[in-house]
């Protein structure tokens, strides 16, 4: 009887490792799906892009409170402050006039560096600051934009009404703005493309330089928030 017990519950044995070994992998066994690689995003601009350019760090920050959280911010720079975790690389550089990146043909290698997919493009405050023209400031862009698609042909391309200026070195200044801003949405509609479209966003309107900078020119902290919110809608629509 004893030895019948012993058979029998070696015969359970063997069923049960039979069974266990002929059951389907569970599923956190099954091969995963590998997630996309992030949209590389480049700020690219001036001091009011880089220096430090704390509007990318708010900026950043409601990107990823929404769930657009698979970006990644790039440039050759790297972030300099602003208390607020972030990924703060950026080709904001300060002094920096866009005619002047076009001119030397900087542009190329920093896309060659980074290989964004979509640029944030707030540029030409010391353009305007030197008094060049409104149309060689605009051909600077085209430039700019051109060496972009060269890059990726269906890059997205995000260019900002530049914020008023007021400061204390250049009465014409403010005037000066107004006019460029005038232009950008016309230059914008003939250079955009359905592959590489341009997308106008509006940085001056609702901007005070009495309340939202620190030198006439410069946001402060009630200044990058309102870039940030500007930015916000139209780069999270092309995510």
């Amino acid at each position: 009887m004893a030895k019948q017990a012993v058979i029998s519950g070696f015969l359970a044995l063997l069923t049960m490792m039979f069974t266990v070994a002929a059951a389907p992998a569970p599923a956190s066994g099954q091969p995963v799906s590998p997630q996309a690689a992030p949209t590389r995003i480049m700020p690219l601009g001036d001091s009011i892009t880089g220096s430090p350019g704390c509007w990318r760090a708010l900026l950043w920050n409601q990107l990823q409170a929404s769930g657009h959280t698979n970006i990644d911010f790039v440039g050759t720079l790297g972030p300099q402050g602003c208390g607020v975790a972030h990924d703060g690389d950026n080709e904001g550089h300060g002094g920096y006039l866009v005619t002047q990146v076009a001119n030397q043909n900087q542009l190329p290698g920093w896309l060659a560096a980074t290989r964004p997919h979509v640029v944030l493009m707030h540029f030409g405050t010391n353009d305007v600051w030197s008094n060049i023209a409104t149309s060689t400031i605009l051909a600077a862009y085209g430039t700019l934009v051109d060496q972009m698609r060269a890059s990726d042909p269906t890059m997205r391309i995000l260019v900002a009404q530049i914020l008023p200026m007021t400061p204390s070195s250049c009465s014409a200044c403010a005037q000066r703005v107004v006019d460029l801003n005038r232009a950008i949405p016309g230059w914008a509609s003939a250079k955009s493309t359905a592959r590489s479209p341009i997308t106008v966003v509006d940085q001056w309107t609702g901007f005070n330089t009495a309340s939202d900078t620190y030198d006439g020119v410069h946001p402060n902290s009630s200044g990058d928030q309102k870039m940030a919110n500007r930015w916000f809608p139209a780069l999270a629509a092309q995510l």
